[in-house]
C-alpha cells in the first residue's frame, strides 16, 4: 500500500516539476527545434514497427510524448501553410502543392510562426525545403519572419545535383550556393552551424525542414547495400534515405547536447503528410501506366507529363500500414502522420490518443512562449502534453486529390469527388473498411454540413491544366538559371 502512494506521490511531484517548467519557460523561453520529414509513411519508422534502422528518432520517440493521432493534410503546401500559420488550409487557399509556375504563395496577410517568435527574440532559422511561395521576392522565407534560410524553394529536388524543373534550386540567403553532396548531409550541416554559431544570449527557433524520403529515389551506395535483404528495389532506396534523415536528426541533437542546451529545447518531429505509394491513385490509371511503364522496359515515358504522373505513381515507397492509402487522400495513410514531442526533462514519455492536427503546433509553441492569445483554427495542446487535460470536441478539415474530409475525432465523414459519401469511426477502424454511413445517418449529415460550412479561402493553387503543361520534375538536368535568380 505504501509501495503504491509512494509511486503516486513521485508521480505527482513530476508533474508538478512539468507545470513549474511550463510556468518557467514563460520568463526564459525554451529553444525550439521543428523537424519536418516530406513524405514519410506510418510505418517508415522503428518505433512504428518498420524494417527500416532508425535509432535516433525511436530513441526521442520513446523518450517523448508520442502523438499516436496527429494530422496533417494529404500533400506538402497545405501541411506547411497550416504548420507555418495555425489556420486551416482551406481558409489559407491551398489545398494541392504549389507548382514552380505560381506567381504567389502563402498569403501575404497571415502572420507566420517565425514572425510570432522574432519579437520575443528568437533568432529564426529554416534549412531545408520552403514550398511556399518564391516567384516574388515578398513570398520568400527570408521576408516571412526567417533571419537565415538555406535549401531549396520548390516542391523537391535531385539529392545529389539540387535541380527543379529543369533549374538549380539550392540558396543560402537569397544567393545560390553550389554545392556537392547529398542534400540530407548538407542540412545537417548546415543546422550545427547554426548551432554552434548562434548567440548564445538568444533562444533559437530552428525548422529543419528536410527533403527525406520524398522522391527522387536517392540514397548514398553504402547505405543502401545495408538493406541487401529488401528485394524491391525502391523500398530499398527508400529505406537508405530514411536511415540518413535519422543520422541526421541525431547530428542536430547531438549539437544542442554539446551546447548544453537540449534541456531548454523544445523538439517537435512530424511528417508533412502520408507516405507516397501507388495504392492513393485510382486503379484504371495505375492499369494504363503499368502497361506503358512495361512497353517502356522501364525507361523514362517520352511525354514530361507522363513522365511526371509515372513517377508520382510508381516511385513512391513508402509503407502506410494498416492505414488505407497515402499521399493526396483524404483516407487514414494520406492524412494520419508520425509525431512526437521531445522535451528532456521536461515531458514525461507517453502517448496521447486524442487527436493533435497541424494546426495545433503554432498555437502550442506560441503557449509555451508565453504568448497563447493568438486567434487561429488550431489550439494550444501543452496541457495535452503534460497530461493534464483532455482533448475538446473539435473538428479537422481535409481536402484532397480525391475529395474531402472533415474529422472529429473518432469520426471522418469523407465526400469523393464523385459525391459518394462514406462514414468511419478511425478510432475502432484505422484502416477505413467499415462504412457507417447506413447506421449513423444524421452524423454524417452533421459532418457533411460542418464542411460545407467551412471557411475557404480564394485558391492559391493553379488550375491544373497549368501545372501539367510544364509539370514540376525532381532533379536531373540544368536548362535554365537558377530559381533564386528568377524571383522578381
Amino acid at each position: 500500500m505504501f509501495g503504491a502512494g509512494f509511486k503516486g506521490l513521485l508521480g505527482a511531484v513530476w508533474m508538478l516539476a512539468c507545470c513549474s517548467a511550463a510556468a518557467e519557460v514563460h520568463g526564459i523561453p525554451p529553444n525550439i527545434l521543428l523537424i519536418v520529414a516530406d513524405d514519410l509513411g506510418w510505418k517508415d519508422l522503428g518505433y512504428q514497427g518498420a524494417e527500416i534502422r532508425t535509432p535516433r528518432i525511436d530513441e526521442l520517440a520513446s523518450a517523448g510524448v508520442r502523438l499516436n493521432r496527429f494530422y496533417a493534410q494529404p500533400s506538402c503546401s497545405p501541411s506547411r501553410a497550416s504548420l507555418m500559420t495555425g489556420n486551416s488550409a482551406l481558409r489559407l487557399g491551398i489545398t494541392l502543392p504549389l507548382s514552380k509556375l505560381n506567381p504567389g504563395g502563402l498569403p501575404l496577410d497571415q502572420q507566420l510562426l517565425p514572425e510570432y517568435l522574432e519579437r520575443k527574440d528568437y533568432q529564426t532559422w529554416l534549412v531545408g525545403k520552403w514550398h511556399l511561395g518564391f516567384r516574388s521576392v515578398d513570398y520568400l522565407p527570408t521576408e516571412r519572419g526567417f533571419d537565415h534560410f538555406y535549401g531549396d524553394l520548390t516542391g523537391g529536388i535531385g539529392y545529389w545535383d539540387h535541380v527543379h524543373g529543369g533549374a538549380y534550386d539550392w540558396q543560402r540567403n537569397r544567393e545560390a550556393v553550389r554545392e556537392d553532396g547529398y542534400s540530407t548531409h548538407l542540412l545537417a550541416e548546415e543546422a550545427v552551424r547554426l548551432i554552434e554559431g548562434r548567440d548564445k544570449l538568444r533562444p533559437l527557433f530552428l525548422m529543419a525542414s528536410f527533403n527525406a524520403p520524398h522522391i527522387p529515389n536517392e540514397a548514398p551506395r553504402a547505405t543502401v547495400e545495408t538493406y541487401f535483404h529488401i528485394t524491391d528495389p525502391k523500398r530499398r532506396i527508400h529505406a537508405a534515405m530514411v536511415t540518413e534523415l535519422d543520422t541526421a536528426v541525431g547530428q542536430i541533437i547531438d549539437a544542442l547536447d554539446q551546447q548544453g542546451i537540449l534541456d531548454n529545447t523544445l523538439v517537435w518531429f512530424m511528417s508533412d503528410n502520408g507516405g507516397l505509394n501507388s495504392s492513393a491513385y485510382p486503379g484504371n490509371l495505375v492499369k494504363a501506366l503499368t502497361v506503358l511503364n512495361t512497353l517502356a522496359d522501364g525507361k523514362p515515358l517520352p511525354l514530361r507529363q507522363l513522365e511526371f504522373v509515372r513517377a508520382n505513381v510508381f516511385d513512391g515507397a513508402a509503407n502506410n500500414r494498416p492505414l488505407r492509402k497515402g499521399k493526396l487522400s483524404v483516407y487514414e495513410g494520406g492524412i494520419r502522420v508520425p509525431s512526437f514531442v521531445y522535451w528532456r526533462g521536461r515531458l514525461l514519455s507517453r502517448q496521447v490518443n486524442s487527436m493533435v492536427s497541424v494546426e495545433d503546433v503554432l498555437p502550442t509553441l506560441l503557449e509555451i512562449t508565453g504568448r497563447a492569445e493568438t486567434d487561429v483554427d488550431g489550439s494550444g495542446q501543452w496541457s495535452v502534453l503534460l497530461g493534464e487535460t483532455s482533448e475538446l470536441e473539435r473538428s479537422f478539415a481535409v481536402v484532397a486529390k480525391d475529395g474531402e474530409a472533415m474529422l472529429r475525432f473518432p469520426w471522418k465523414a469523407i465526400r469523393a469527388n464523385s459525391g459518394e459519401l462514406a462514414l468511419f469511426n478511425v478510432e475502432s477502424d484505422p484502416s477505413e473498411q467499415n462504412d457507417l454511413s447506413r447506421v449513423h445517418p444524421e452524423l454524417l449529415r452533421s459532418l457533411i454540413s460542418e464542411l460545407d460550412r467551412w471557411p475557404r479561402g480564394e485558391s492559391v493553387n493553379l488550375p491544373f491544366w497549368k501545372t501539367l503543361l510544364d509539370p514540376d520534375s525532381f532533379g536531373g538536368e540544368e536548362k535554365t538559371k537558377p530559381w533564386i535568380e528568377t524571383v522578381e
